[in-house]
């Protein structure tokens, strides 16, 4: 069995690294057109804002039912025949959209999604600690960041591809279901849900013959490093509970998918809650993910030779705390401008905690990828969360006096705020956190 340090060098590692960039292209394609899939579903099911973040939910809740079982999968058929079979389940979960258009029921619809994150549960828990420890742990967030830089293009282009092909009309139809009778706005909804049934056929037949490829790949077996051992040779760690940075990284990583669902996912709503058009929307979790791709292409360059990755989780903390405030004290172009530069603060978060927690866990890193994988979950429950702020604050804004469109626009920008405490979180670990390596550390 390799060791991490027998395959530093770049000859060692670089079709491992390609092999796995390219899963996390599909992880980032089929995740961000979520972005697009909001406004869509909410029309075509006539949901309010907070049952149409439901659509991110229904893919985060996945990694928290399904990461351990995912760890216990990889332990019995190993990492490739793994990764093959969350490409196969994806791809199933890609098909059971076409029978959702059909019907245009949105419960069927939440299935597809939550059957295609029970798939990347798999492909995330196999593949973030193995491209963390397939090199140096000191240059672990060089490799994720390149991992990013492929998810983020893949979810810029996933957001592009699918928002002309699922928004393109969406303002008309909407003018329209207000004046037209129930019958022909049952007619109308049903032709804007047939839009998706090329895109997701073709999605499944690409998934299930990559899953097919990967049974193929040549990805060497990688261990991690052991805990600390003592002068007799035993380790002195028995437990996962004994590793209090883990259960904070953990923390840091809910608070923060969360925090980046919620930059990428409520971009295009938002803009259209501002009076944007949703032709002009669509192009906004772009502006997310492009300035995410920006930042990851720095990191790759600065750490860890100019940077170290404790110091570039601080700084993004930081800017993720500046940025949310400048979001609630701006207005229209401006503001959406400041939930896409969101991106910049996000881009080195996953690649920073994944490293700094994993760090001397040894054989516990598969269980401890688990648990990071289940915090994926925080994607399921922040996004809802701001929904529901922002339904709240609308209607009380109505209540008030003030006029529809007006309160959606204040009430969008004002709920915001939730972001604030979870940037604190993230740079509490950043800080301090990720240096309790035991529960009587001073």
């Amino acid at each position: 069995m390799s060791n991490p340090q027998q395959l530093s060098t770049k000859n060692n590692t670089l079709v491992p690294i390609i092999i796995i960039a390219g899963l996390f292209f599909i992880f980032g394609f089929v995740t961000w057109i979520n972005g697009a899939l909001i406004p869509f579903m909410k029309t075509i099911n006539e949901l309010t804002d907070a049952q149409s973040y439901l659509v991110a939910s229904a893919s985060y809740i996945s990694f928290v039912l399904m990461a351990l079982p995912a760890s216990y999968i990889l332990n019995k058929i190993g990492y490739r025949k793994g990764m093959s079979l969350g490409l196969v389940i994806m791809a199933v979960g890609a098909l059971v959209f076409i029978p959702a258009a059909e019907a245009r029921t949105y419960w069927v619809f939440l299935t597809g999604i939550f059957i295609q994150g029970i798939g990347m549960t798999l492909l995330q828990t196999a593949a973030n600690p193995y491209i963390t420890i397939l090199g140096p742990i000191e240059s672990g967030a060089k490799r994720i960041a390149i991992m990013g830089i492929a998810n983020k293009t893949a979810g810029a282009l996933g957001s592009l591809i699918f928002g002309a092909l699922l928004l393109s009309g969406i303002d008309v139809v909407k003018e329209k279901l207000g004046s037209v009778s129930v019958e022909d706005k049952g007619m109308l909804l049903d032709t804007m849900a047939d839009s998706v049934f090329v895109p997701y056929l073709i999605m499944a037949i690409v998934l299930f013959i990559l899953g097919v490829l990967i049974r193929k790949a040549p990805l060497p077996n990688v261990e991690a490093e052991e805990p600390e051992v003592t002068a007799t040779g035993k380790n002195t760690k028995t437990s996962i509970f004994q590793f209090p940075h883990l259960w904070l990284g953990v923390l840091a990583l809910f608070v923060y998918v969360g925090a980046e669902v919620i930059a990428g996912d409520t971009i295009i709503s938002y803009g259209i809650s501002l009076g944007f058009t949703g032709e002009e929307a669509k192009f906004f979790t772009t502006y997310t993910l492009m300035a995410m791709v920006a930042t990851y292409a720095l990191g790759v360059f600065l750490i860890p030779k100019y940077l170290k990755q404790k110091t570039a989780l601080i700084i993004s903390a930081l800017l993720g705390i500046v940025f949310s405030i400048c979001i609630l004290y701006t207005t229209g172009f401006t503001s959406v401008l400041f939930v896409a530069a969101l991106g910049i603060a996000n881009a080195l978060v996953w690649p920073a905690i994944w490293p700094l927690t994993l760090k001397g866990l040894g054989k516990f890193t598969k269980t401890a990828s688990a648990l990071l994988i289940m915090a994926i979950s925080g994607g399921a429950i922040i996004p809802p969360l701001y929904g529901r702020m922002v339904d709240s604050n609308k209607h009380e804004l109505i209540t008030e006096g003030m006029q529809q469109v007006d309160a959606l626009a204040a009430a969008a920008t004002s709920s915001y705020w939730i972001l604030i405490p979870c940037y604190a979180m993230i740079l509490f670990f950043a800080i301090w956190g990720h240096k309790f390596k035991s529960w009587t550390s001073k």
